[in-house]
């Protein structure tokens, strides 16, 4: 596995500087804080002035004190200086208190309304977002946009009103110094537009490498043990190393080497300046054309004039890298859910469990070719229905739609009558319980992951659904027993021990319709047994859709439904598709565990 760059993501936008759209739109989320932005701007002006008044106050000092040998003079001057400088110190205290707030305030936000956005989401975004680069957007990009409000964006005002009142203080004091000071600045112009075309493409393939990095270790992260199984440490570690880790040094390196060239030159134009000023200063001092305060004011003033500038090229990068992330984020969240409620849904009732495929046909939005086609099923309530078939024949797809986590693109589904594009999804799946061939068992405690999908329950009810299932004897041998740390994922656990915990999540939820997907394909057959026994007295009353490989969970249906390539070709009880000797037996004769 080997890449000699960051392969292409499919959110990476065309390189753009300032775009007014993903401006108006970050400004929208600041805009509820307007106060106390309003607020800090006004501490950031008087605490600008107090920091302009300082070198003429030295002048005052120079001139009209020691000078001229006004003790009163020199007094008043040095407690003017001290007092802006107290007040300079207290209002930059509380507006960085003041900012610190609102930025955080912002970003809780915008973190919230980026994890309920991506818990809407379809399952198709998913499929083609990878968990890396959601991270990314949620943490490293919301943390950059962060930075551009609580420091950036009133330090760029605060640089702006410093420049423009120390080149009126220049100017006032002495119009041919100043001139000579600004004779920099055209080089100085032409510097900076060239640091800013070469720094908007690198801070965005900064952004992408960090984005790859993310991407390669969740994935890896994720699947560990695949991993170790097939050892595959060292070939995962030259990939990492020498390409996605290699890719991201080498992004930061260029960005660091542009700033490198940029701001010491900076740095040196302010020296050229300050020399100038001194020489031809001093020489206008010597022959008493200006006075040794005014000198040195300016001295103090070529300093401060400058650090603006440089942070004005800083807060370039911020904003270069605000850019990228803002539409980063903002592409994130203009990602469409696939599933929607209508305006106008229905909360559905306590339902009975009817269920009818209407002439149901789908295919993924990215895909035309269909994945089912004209599907008509009625199903009773309390029905134990198996749905059998080859892979990709469109079984899991079926039950998709039942739980609405995809909708039809032609006909209807619908539960007593309701269609589900008309009721919310919330009351829909409060009463169905899903549970998935390879069961996820959240970091917490085993007697937490069961109540998942009913907080209220009790420690009896929980207990019992445990028992129900046949997992409370392994779950009380555990060194906590209900209470054991279970861990991302579960990892103590076994894979049926997993299993026996989701099926006690699904039936302490109480569902009306139960979807078991591939749930016993991934157990022993010991395991399989006792799951079986708990299902033939659980199962009743309740509609249950059955996709399963192996013969004993499908012979006890009440219909067997068979599809292949995308339509129902057959349908009945065990015995009566035995004696079609159809695609089922055909099926039944290869061996289940191999072909369905």
């Amino acid at each position: 596995m080997s890449v000699a760059k960051a392969p292409p993501q499919l959110d990476e936008l065309p390189a753009r500087g300032y775009d007014p759209q993903v401006a108006r739109k970050l400004v929208a989320l600041m805009r509820p804080y307007a106060r106390p932005l309003l607020a800090a701007l006004v501490l950031m002006l008087i605490g600008s002035a107090a920091s302009v008044s300082g070198p003429y106050l030295v002048k005052v000092a120079l001139d009209e004190g020691i000078a001229a040998g006004s003790v009163p003079a020199l007094r008043r001057a040095v407690l003017l200086y001290l007092l802006a400088a107290v007040t300079l110190w207290v209002v930059i205290y509380v507006r960085v208190n003041l900012m610190a707030r609102v930025g955080q305030s912002i970003i809780f936000d915008l973190r919230k309304q980026l994890f309920d956005h991506l818990q809407a989401l379809s399952l198709n975004f998913f499929s083609h977002y990878s968990v890396g680069r959601v991270i990314t957007r949620v943490i490293n990009d919301v943390g950059v946009f962060r930075e551009f409000i609580t420091w950036a964006i009133l330090a760029v005002v605060r640089d702006l009103f410093v420049l423009v009142s120390i080149v009126a203080a220049m100017l006032s004091m002495n119009t041919r110094l100043s001139l000579l000071t600004f004779t920099v600045l055209p080089i100085m112009a032409v510097g900076t537009e060239l640091f800013r075309r070469r720094a908007q493409a690198n801070y965005r393939q900064v952004r992408a490498a960090i984005s790859w990095v993310n991407s390669v270790l969740a994935e890896t992260i994720n699947g560990v043990r695949v991993v170790q199984a097939f050892s595959r440490q060292e070939a995962n570690d030259r990939h990492f190393r020498h390409t996605v880790n290699r890719h991201n040094l080498e992004s930061n390196l260029r960005a660091a080497r542009l700033s490198a060239i940029f701001f010491p030159g900076v740095d040196l134009l302010a020296t050229l300046a300050m020399a100038l000023v001194v020489w031809l200063g001093g020489t206008a001092v010597l022959g008493e054309q200006i006075t040794p305060g005014v000198l040195v004011a300016f001295i103090l003033y070529i300093d401060r004039f400058f650090r603006p500038i440089r942070d004005l090229s800083r807060r370039y990068d911020t904003f270069q890298s605000t850019m990228a992330a803002g539409e980063r984020i903002l592409g994130l969240l203009s990602a469409e859910q696939e599933v929607q409620d209508a305006p106008d849904a229905l909360e559905l009732p306590t339902i009975r469990g009817e269920v009818h495929f209407e002439e149901v046909s789908y295919h993924y939005p990215d895909d035309p070719r269909p994945v089912l086609e004209d599907i008509n099923l009625h199903i009773q309530p309390g029905q134990r229905i198996a749905l059998v078939g080859r892979t990709g024949a469109g079984k899991s797809t079926l039950v998709k739609l039942l739980a609405r986590f995809h909708d039809p693109t032609h006909g209807r589904v619908l539960v007593d009558g309701y269609d589900l594009r008309m009721v919310t999804q919330a009351s829909l799946r409060r009463q169905m319980g899903v549970v998935l061939q390879d069961p996820f068992l959240f970091a917490g405690s085993v007697r937490e992951n069961i109540a998942f999908g009913r907080l209220e329950a009790s420690d009896e009810e929980i207990e019992a659904a445990a028992r129900a299932v046949g997992a409370h004897e392994f779950i009380t041998r555990l060194r906590h027993g209900y209470d054991t740390p279970v861990e991302e994922g579960g990892v103590i656990l076994s894979v049926g021990q997993r299993q026996l915990i989701s099926f006690a999540r699904a039936l302490l939820a109480d569902p009306r319709i139960l979807i078991l997907d591939e749930a016993t394909s991934s157990v022993d057959t010991q395991t399989e047994q006792i799951i079986q026994r708990a299902l033939d007295r659980l199962l009743q009353g309740r509609t249950s859709f059955i996709i399963a490989h192996r013969l004993s969970t499908v012979v006890n249906a009440d219909l067997i439904v068979v599809l292949e390539g995308g339509r129902i070709v057959e349908r009945g009880r065990h015995q009566e598709l035995l004696a079609q000797r159809g695609v089922y037996y055909q099926l039944h004769r290869l061996g289940f565990q191999e072909e369905i």
